[in-house]
């Protein structure tokens, strides 16, 4: 699985071929094939195994380091560190996300795992919210719309247009999702 990542990352979707990762793999097309059933199965395969490393069925709320965000009792700390994990994983896996995004408008089944990312994505994002405590949003905001923020912050769109696009170090896009949540959240 690792050197169909590492195609997947050197290539964009649709040059990629079942014959060019099997290659890459050094197996032949069939075991891929047999191992994921198409491109959008192995893309779902590659992105859980970015997300959850080894640990490919457990949940990342589970994950130690999303733990310590939601265990930080100082929530100012609970921001930056959630922006700090956020920049780590887009660091590993933008290319990933790029294709991902890409390719959902031309495959349902690629479509389907994208939205199911920003679904969980922003699960995530709501349960770092609820993990600041009473009081310690802006007076007005709601739950929702807190995560609605940190989610837009947060989201693989935002660190493409900024780090990729616009030529952002990670340490500025870190820093600045950490001051923003931080401005636009707490009270």
């Amino acid at each position: 699985m690792d050197a169909a990542r590492e195609l997947f990352e050197r290539e964009s979707y649709p040059a990629t071929s079942v014959a060019a990762i099997a290659e890459t793999a050094q197996v032949t097309p069939r075991t891929v094939y047999l191992g994921f059933e198409t491109k959008a199965g192995l893309l779902r395969a590659i992105w859980n195994r970015a997300l959850r490393g080894e640990r490919d069925d457990t949940p990342v709320a589970e994950h130690r380091w999303f733990q310590e965000v939601l265990n930080e009792p100082d929530s100012e700390r609970t921001l930056r560190l959630n922006a700090r994990n956020s920049r780590r994983f887009k660091e590993r896996s933008t290319k990933l996300l790029q294709v991902i995004r890409d390719a959902a408008p031309l495959e349902p089944a690629i479509a389907e795992l994208w939205e199911r990312i920003q679904v969980e994505y922003y699960s995530n994002q709501l349960a770092v919210v609820r993990s600041l405590g009473p009081g310690a949003l802006r007076p007005g905001l709601g739950e929702r719309r807190a995560a609605d923020i940190i989610w837009s912050l947060n989201h693989p769109n935002t660190w493409i247009q900024l780090s990729v696009l616009r030529g952002w170090t990670p340490a500025q896009y870190e820093r600045w999702v950490g001051d923003t949540s931080c401005q636009q959240l707490l009270a």
